[in-house]
Parts: structure tokens; sequence; C-alpha cells
């Protein structure tokens, strides 16, 4: 047997693939367990919208205005980031916006934010910062969630993704949401395909759903696979799945990210911790893996100048090294 799949075989679990907007792939529908009761009126529906940031102040500017002009805002517009020097200024003051601050870390700050928020909302709403959402997105969350009592949780439709180009400029977005809402004027609120994972820049949660489940905090810093990891630990509770009926743009900014030696890292050891816990099969996560590895060392010499592909490399080779030993340590890149 390969040194490798030892650690990765030893709870190996037998469910579908994961997938999201990047990584598309579809799950059989499991067993829906405690779902929650329909409700009548989507406009009853409460939405609290939560924003992990961390060094990207005018970005939260930028979240406070887009929800702003939603044609149904949020009840709640909740900013958790970790101390003031994430925050512009002056900071948002809003009746309906809150700041929690808390430990460096995207699951950390959600966990942060879910704490506070408790069971006061139907719906959770997780954005990333550099995320667009079409003006009519939180309407048409409060009505699918209304007509789909089985859904769990669902991730919307990215129209564009600039996570792997130089990223796309704020303007360029809102032409690509005009250019999307001019040719789909009625959006279908129905179900795409079930999944096992959700996209974590763009995810709604029924809040009954989620219950006392939280972000595994082993996941640090950027938290890669995080999106992965949770949707498929409520699986149990209802169904995770795809829709067309809400959408936006993520920009895919690249300051303020995590540094390539420990994405790297994190690009082997948190999916093979993921097959061990539980909540990624093994088969995706080998490509996943191999998908990265292979990716790095063969753009090494002609790198994109948003990527270090050099120090993705060396993580990688730091997290194969840690794998091969049994090491599933996700929180080692906080000392890399």
């Amino acid at each position: 047997m390969h040194p490798i799949l030892p650690p990765l075989l030893a709870r190996a679990p037998a469910v579908p693939a994961p997938a999201n907007d990047v990584s598309a792939g579809t799950a059989r529908r499991g067993p829906d367990v405690a779902a929650p009761a329909p409700v009548a009126d989507a406009a009853s529906l409460r939405v609290a919208v939560v924003v992990a940031s961390l060094g990207r102040p005018e970005l939260i500017t930028q979240m406070q205005e887009l929800m702003a002009r939603q044609c149904q805002p949020p009840e709640r517009l909740l900013f958790s980031v970790t101390g003031p020097q994430d925050l512009p200024s002056p900071p948002p003051e809003d009746q309906r916006i809150g700041i929690v601050t808390g430990p460096k870390g995207l699951c950390a700050q959600r966990n942060t934010a879910l704490e506070q928020l408790g069971s006061d909302y139907d719906v959770i709403v997780f954005y990333d910062d550099d995320f667009i959402p079409a003006p009519d997105s939180l309407a048409r969350i409060r009505e699918f969630f209304a007509s789909h009592p089985d859904v769990a949780g669902a991730t919307g439709h990215v129209i564009a993704d600039g996570i792997n180009t130089p990223g796309i400029d704020f303007a360029k977005a809102q032409q690509l949401l005009q250019s999307h809402g001019a040719t789909h004027k009625c959006a279908p609120n129905c179900i795409v395909t079930d999944l096992a994972g959700l996209y974590g820049c763009n995810m709604a949660y029924r809040t009954a759903a989620i219950g006392t489940q939280r972000f595994d905090e082993r996941l640090r810093l950027y938290a890669w696979q995080e999106d992965i990891d949770f949707a498929a630990s409520l699986r149990p509770r209802g169904r995770i799945v795809k829709t067309f009926a809400f959408c936006g743009v993520h920009q895919g900014v690249k300051h303020g990210r995590t540094p390539g030696l420990r994405l790297g890292y994190s690009q082997v050891i948190n999916p093979s911790y993921l097959v061990r816990k539980g909540t990624m099969p093994l088969g995706f996560a080998l490509r996943l893996i191999l998908g990265n590895l292979v990716a790095n060392h063969v753009k090494i010499l002609r790198p994109e100048p948003w990527v270090d592909r050099r120090g993705r490399a060396w993580g990688n080779w730091i997290g194969l090294f840690d794998l091969v030993r049994g090491r599933l340590t996700p929180e080692r890149i906080e000392t890399l």
C-alpha cells in the first residue's frame, strides 16, 4: 500500500463526493431528518447575514452598501472581526448592523457570530466579504427556504468567480450582475441538485438545522474546505442543495488571503483530516490533493502573478511529510 494512504484510510467514509460551484458534483438524496415545518409566508422569515473579515475594512464598507441596496434587507447584518483594525473608520452604524470581535480564523469568526445570533433568526446567510450578491438575493433566499422546508442548506449561483483569476473589480461585477438580471428576469425557485457540500462564499442555512453545530476550529486561518465540512455535518438534518434562485459574483480579492506556504500545507492536510473525521470521501480528497500537487509543481516555473506557486509547492511537501507520519494537524499552519 502507498505510504500516504494509511492515515487517510483509517476512517474513510462511504459517502458521495462533496461538491460546490468550483468542483461540481452531486450527492445522493439522504434521509430528511427533523425537517422544519413549512413556512407559509416568505416575508415572515427573519434573515441574518454573517460576514467574517480580516484586514479588509474597505470590503466591510462595500458589503454594508450592498446590503442596504437589497430589495429586502436582512433583519441583521453581523460583521465578525478580530479587532478595530479590521473595521473602516468610522465603523458601520445602523440599527440592523452588529459587530462582534473574537479569535482570528474563518471558522472561529463564524462561530463567534453564530453564538451572538442564537436562534433569533430563521435563516443565516454566510457571505465572503468579497462576494457581491444580486440586489434581490435575500428576497429570493426567503422565497426559496419558504418553498423548500426539507432543505437545511443551499448555495446559490455564482455568475463569475475571481478566485482562480486576477480577481473581478467592483465595476465589472456590477456589470455582470446587470447583464445576468437582464437575461434571467425570473430565476427558477427550484433545487438544481443535491450536494454533499456548499460553496462558502455564498451559502445559506436554516437556523433550526444548524442548532448547536459549529464550524471546526481546528481548520485555522483561511480554513480551506471548511464549507464542505460544515455542510456535510448537517446533511442528516435536511437536504444540502444547489439552486439558481439567488446569485452573485465572487470577486476573489487577493490581499488578506493565506500565504502560499500555509495554503499549500492546507491543500494536503485539510482534506486528509476531513477524511479521518468522516466529512469528506477518500476519492474526492485524493483528487483535491493530487490536483493541487500537480498544478503547483507544473506552474512553478511560470506562475500566475497572483499565485505563490513556489510557496504552495513547499507547503504541499511539508503536508505530505506530516501525512506520511500520520500527523493530521491542520492547526499547524499557524506556526509555518
